[in-house]
């Protein structure tokens, strides 16, 4: 819960005007304490009919772990470049740097009622097109598009059956993409569900974790 107050106490007074963070929900803690932290704001910001994911990381310190604070309705096309000036940040600062230190999206699991965290300290975005011949395309309406040597559309759901039953040079890689248009929750929830069958060791397929494109 002190992770809650934290970030409670930062909405009503930060800079003298309340902001809101919404944070996404899932059903699964990958990871339920984080210490040696310093805290990453993403708010969901309109002016006029534009939407901006408005950034305050004040109080960051570049040797600890970072946690990402992200309003779950921003779409990953605005959010997603913000994210990788971030990481360019931290990775470039040779002075400061801490080895140990990782990056965590934070997110409510709503079974356990705590606040959770994934991490994606290792990944790299890409804001094109991916030129691997197997890919998973998530879409922004629930379903998944693979492409290898045949392609195949099915709902995100039936994506652990569906590796299960994919056979495949061992040697290849996928590679994981997601719709630009999707939106925060929509992606953690997805990368969570991957989060989970990858860590049961699905056999014939190697998923390439380190990048991601988001077109």
């Amino acid at each position: 819960m002190k992770y809650f107050t934290l970030i409670i106490a930062f909405i009503l007074f930060s800079c003298g005007e309340k902001k809101d963070v919404l944070l996404p929900k899932s059903s699964v803690t990958i990871v339920k304490d984080v210490q040696d932290h310093s805290p990453i704001y993403i708010f969901f910001k309109t002016e006029g009919k534009d939407t901006i994911a408005d950034v305050n990381r004040k109080n960051s310190i570049i040797s600890t772990n970072w946690i990402f604070n992200i309003d779950k309705r921003l779409p990953l096309k605005l959010l997603i470049p913000e994210v990788i000036k971030l990481q360019k940040k931290k990775r470039g600062d040779s002075a400061h740097k801490n080895e140990n230190a990782q990056n965590y999206y934070s997110y409510a699991d709503s079974i356990g009622k705590n606040l959770a965290f994934l991490p994606f300290t290792k990944v790299y975005y890409k804001m094109e097109i991916a030129n691997n011949r197997s890919q998973l395309y998530f879409k922004k309406n629930g379903m998944v598009k693979y492409s290898g040597r045949k392609t195949y559309d099915f709902p995100k759901s039936n994506l652990k059956p569906f590796l299960d039953s994919l056979v495949i040079n061992p040697k290849a890689q996928i590679t994981f993409s997601y719709d630009k248009n999707m939106n925060y929750e929509e992606y953690i929830q997805c990368k969570i569900l991957v989060k989970t069958i990858i860590d049961k060791k699905i056999p014939f397929v190697f998923i390439n974790e380190d990048e991601e494109f988001i077109f």
